[in-house]
């Protein structure tokens, strides 16, 4: 899905933000291509130490790639008009480590003391793997992305501890191959898969069953692949539970004006 506004001049990664200020409340796999994505945490000053330690530990699941000032909903390296508190099409509020409400933006939550924290996305790689030809299932399908708790321990910081989400993709084992060298350029968007094959092995027991996300079939002739997932915050913030926070909806990220051919490394 392309949101572009062709009446307007507006580039995609505009146009797609706009779109969700609208109301727009559907994945973003797929939108804007070309543009880098993210997903989201806000946590009160009080903790953005911790969570910020948190993910130089964890670089892998929780690359940072964009951070508010206190109280400050915008972030100019990310986009000079984004506000963080309307540009993704779903958001999630947590009281105590549970979700609460799920609204399309967060102009009644937001307060003077919140950080915001722009974590790296795998749908920046994405558009990599489909440019060498390489399927992507649940794009095809016009889902989410299948994500799973592992039992992958992160380096804990603070009252943040907790395992590993992982995004899976299934791929023909010749495609898999390409797919870690491909993404392996892309440190600042999880990088290189962290497992491939034998779920079961990090503690998923159903394949057909994530813990968020949406499920995809993986036929007999491929493996699923899993990549470090930006969700990882989400089962942090649950098991500390935490007075309060703020994350994006699983899938429904923030469109940013970075460029994706401007994170590979080589």
């Amino acid at each position: 899905m392309e949101l572009m506004a062709p009446a307007t001049g507006l580039p995609p990664s505009v146009a797609a933000r706009h779109a969700c200020r609208a109301g727009m409340a559907s994945s973003t796999a797929g939108v804007a291509n070309g543009f880098v994505q993210g997903n989201l945490a806000i946590l009160p000053e009080q903790l953005a130490a911790s969570f910020h330690r948190f993910c130089q530990l964890n670089p892998k699941p929780c690359p940072i790639i964009g951070m508010s000032d206190v109280g400050n909903p915008r972030i100019p390296s990310l986009g000079l008009d984004l506000d963080i508190r309307t540009d993704l099409p779903r958001y999630r509020v947590w009281r105590d480590g549970e979700v609460v409400e799920e609204p399309t933006d967060i102009m009644a939550h937001w307060r003077d003391d919140l950080v915001a924290f722009v974590i790296g996305c795998s749908f920046s790689f994405e558009e990599a793997l489909l440019a060498d030809d390489i399927p992507i299932r649940h794009i095809e399908r016009g889902v989410r992305v299948p994500m799973y708790r592992t039992n992958i321990a992160c380096a804990s910081a603070g009252p943040f501890a907790g395992p590993m989400v992982v995004s899976m993709r299934p791929l023909r084992p010749a495609d898999a191959i390409r797919a870690v060298q491909i993404t392996s350029r892309f440190p600042s968007v999880h990088g290189a898969p962290v497992h491939l094959g034998l779920p079961q092995s990090i503690g998923i027991a159903d394949i057909a069953r994530p813990d968020y996300g949406d499920p995809v079939p993986v036929e007999a002739d491929e493996i699923p692949v899993f990549w470090a997932c930006g969700v990882t915050p989400q089962s942090v913030i649950a098991a500390a539970k935490l007075p309060f926070a703020i994350t994006h909806a699983p899938g429904l990220m923030l469109v940013t004006d970075l460029r994706n051919k401007d994170l590979a490394v080589f």
